[in-house]
């Protein structure tokens, strides 16, 4: 198996970023994809995302077999929360290991969430998504979304073992339309892919990111 690339990786935060400049939309007011509100804020955020990765997920869509469809969970994540994301569960792994250093907390954290400097979700470049049909009926991918490693005894990694047939199937249909598509997986979270950020600039061979982290209006 190859060996993962985390997001605390120095290869990641070493990648420059050359901003371009475009705007975060509103995934609703496209009507194209499937949203769920789980990971509703109060501004809304959650529900915005570049426009450039918002077009190839409605690319990708277009490739999935008929009565399939993309649910959309969480895009965009103001650096203030991922933040609170980030130190929460460094926090719930220092109290369950007492003997790591805090580098070795720092890196099993970013197994789940982004380090907040270079977080994905906070350049409006990253979803979180699954499958589902027609009706809103979620696909069985393995686990349930955002599962973390403890939880799901390391099931929510993509390539993960001892998943069902199914499931496995399901994944793998949902990568192949976001990669032909152009986005990028972070191998241990199946739902995340990503478009234009740091991540996906280092495993495409890009010279840079197209997208920084960006501070969002309550209705941008």
């Amino acid at each position: 198996m190859t060996k993962i690339v985390l997001m605390s990786d120095p290869k990641v935060s070493s990648i420059p970023v050359a901003e371009c400049g475009e705007r975060l939309v509103d995934v609703r007011r496209n009507g194209s994809l499937l949203v769920d509100t789980r990971k509703q804020d109060p501004a809304d955020a959650y529900a915005y995302l570049r426009e450039g990765v918002l077009e190839r997920l409605i690319e990708a869509q277009a490739m999935l077999p008929q009565g399939l469809r993309l649910l959309f969970v969480e895009g965009y994540r103001p650096p203030s929360l991922q933040r609170e994301y980030f130190e929460e569960y460094a926090g719930q792994l220092g109290a369950a290991h007492p003997d790591w250093t805090a580098g070795q907390i720092h890196s099993a954290a970013s197994r789940y969430v982004s380090p907040p400097d270079i977080a994905p979700h906070s350049a409006g470049a990253a979803v979180d998504l699954t499958l589902a049909d027609t009706d809103g009926q979620e696909l069985d991918l393995g686990t349930r979304m955002n599962a973390d490693p403890e939880e799901s005894k390391g099931a929510c990694y993509t390539d993960a073992v001892g998943i069902t047939e199914e499931a496995r199937a399901n994944r793998e249909l949902l990568g192949s339309v976001l990669t032909a598509a152009g986005l990028v997986n972070y191998p241990t979270e199946w739902w995340h892919w990503s478009f234009g950020d740091r991540y996906w600039a280092l495993m495409t061979g890009a010279a840079a990111a197209l997208y920084g982290p960006k501070e969002i209006g309550p209705r941008s």
